[in-house]
C-alpha cells in the first residue's frame, strides 16, 4: 500500500520559520506599543489640531530677521505642554486658561542677567499689543525667595506685564524635556489652540519694529 506523498523537509521547515518570524514581528510592535503607546503607532491626535499653527509659521518666516532673527519657526505640529503656575494671587493657573488667544509665553528669573534686560521690551509689547487677542505671559521660576522678582518688576518700573510664577520650575522642565527650552530666557509663541508657531533660546527685543511685526503678523494670521 503507497502513503500519502510526504513533504519535502525543506518547505516544513521554511513554513515554521516563517510562522516564527510573524510572531516575533508581532512580539515587536506589541513591545512599541506599550513604550511609545498605541497612539504614536496610529499618529499623534494633536497633529490636526496644531497644523494650523505650522502653517502659520510659515506664513510669518519672512519677518523672522533683525531683532528677532534667533525665532526657530515650528516645521512640524507640537501641542506645548499645559504649563502649571500661579497668577499675582496665588492663584493656580494653565495654559489652557489662555485658550483662544494668541500667547508670547516667557520663562524668566532674577538671576538671569539677559532676562532683566529684556523684560522692559516685554512689558512694552504687551501695552502695544496686549488685549482679547493677546497676551505675554512672562512666567518667573525663582525657586528662593518669592519677594525678589516682585522688587526687580517695580524697580524697573514694569506697568503692563501681570505677575506669573512657578517656584518649582517645573514649567521649565517640562519645556526642557519636550526640547523646547535650552536656556533662560525661554520664550515661545503659542497660538490660540495651544500649538507652538516659534520659539527662541535667548533675549529678544520684543518691542522694536522687527517684533511687533512678527507678534502682530502671528496673531492675524490665525
Amino acid at each position: 500500500m503507497t502513503g500519502l506523498p510526504t513533504e519535502p523537509y525543506y518547505k516544513v521547515r521554511r513554513r515554521q520559520l516563517i510562522a516564527r518570524g510573524i510572531v516575533a514581528l508581532c512580539g515587536t510592535l506589541a513591545v512599541l506599543a506599550g513604550v511609545y503607546g498605541i497612539d504614536r503607532l496610529r499618529g499623534n491626535p494633536a497633529d490636526a489640531a496644531c497644523r494650523p499653527a505650522v502653517n502659520t509659521a510659515a506664513k510669518i518666516a519672512p519677518l523672522v530677521h533683525g531683532e528677532v532673527a534667533a525665532l526657530t519657526l515650528a516645521q512640524r505640529p507640537f501641542l506645548v505642554p499645559d504649563a502649571a503656575f500661579k497668577d499675582a494671587a496665588g492663584h493656580d493657573r494653565k495654559l489652557a486658561d489662555w485658550r483662544g488667544r494668541t500667547v508670547l509665553l516667557n520663562l524668566w528669573a532674577t538671576w538671569c542677567v539677559p532676562c532683566r534686560k529684556e523684560m522692559p521690551a516685554l512689558d512694552a509689547l504687551e501695552a502695544d499689543l496686549g488685549g482679547p487677542n493677546f497676551e505675554v505671559v512672562a512666567v518667573n521660576i525663582d525657586t528662593r525667595d518669592p519677594e525678589k522678582p516682585l522688587a526687580f518688576l517695580k524697580d524697573v518700573g514694569i506697568k503692563h506685564l501681570a505677575y506669573y510664577s512657578d517656584a518649582s520650575a517645573r514649567v521649565y522642565e517640562d519645556l526642557k524635556t519636550a526640547g523646547k527650552a535650552f536656556g533662560m530666557p525661554t520664550t515661545l509663541i503659542v497660538d490660540r489652540a495651544g500649538c507652538e508657531i516659534g520659539n527662541m533660546a535667548g533675549p529678544a527685543e520684543w518691542a522694536s519694529p522687527d517684533g511687533v511685526k512678527l507678534v502682530s503678523a502671528a496673531i492675524s494670521s490665525q
